[in-house]
């Protein structure tokens, strides 16, 4: 059964409005639901526009694909560095003992196993860009805009 709410709370609701304050800040201070707020504000001819919000959100996205690509590349660079080490000299040390030493030797390439750890980690990084990649190739953005939208549509704010 829904509670019909006093002519006091729909003016406080509609004053509310007139000072610019949020559907969900009004439905708090009134104490009532966000969907009353709309639907008292739509029988009294108001709206809240939300063209800023949608521009905010688009530009968040956009900027986020802008960060992607940037951590894409770096990454890829990345993977680059790390390959590359696989056939260059290096360093291998030993620090211990009963004797607490230190010993280094120059080997002409990584042993086996830090080669296996250097292609480890360039797999790693040339994973994580595919992801990134499908992300934004694959309807990742796409999917974000539509859940908003249709987040946007579900709280009943009116289109531009």
């Amino acid at each position: 059964m829904v509670k019909p709410i006093s002519d006091t709370t729909r003016q406080q609701i509609i004053d509310l409005h007139t000072f610019g304050t949020s559907r969900n800040a009004i439905a708090k201070e009134a104490g009532v639901a966000p969907s009353t707020v709309s639907k008292v504000c739509k029988a009294a001819g108001l709206d809240f526009d939300r063209t800023g919000t949608r521009a905010a959100t688009a530009s968040k996205v956009i900027d986020a694909k802008a960060r992607r690509a940037e951590l894409k590349e770096l990454l890829l660079e990345d993977a680059h560095r790390l390959r590359k080490q696989l056939w260059e000299p290096t360093v291998v040390f030993n620090f211990g003992g009963k004797d607490n030493t230190y010993e280094e030797s120059q080997l002409p390439e990584p042993i086996f196993a830090d080669k296996k750890n250097i292609l480890s980690a360039v797999g790693i990084a040339v994973d994580k860009v595919e992801k990134l990649e499908k992300l934004d190739n694959d309807g990742g953005v796409q999917d974000a805009e539509s859940m908003i939208q249709k987040l946007i549509d579900g709280i009943g704010i009116p289109d531009e």
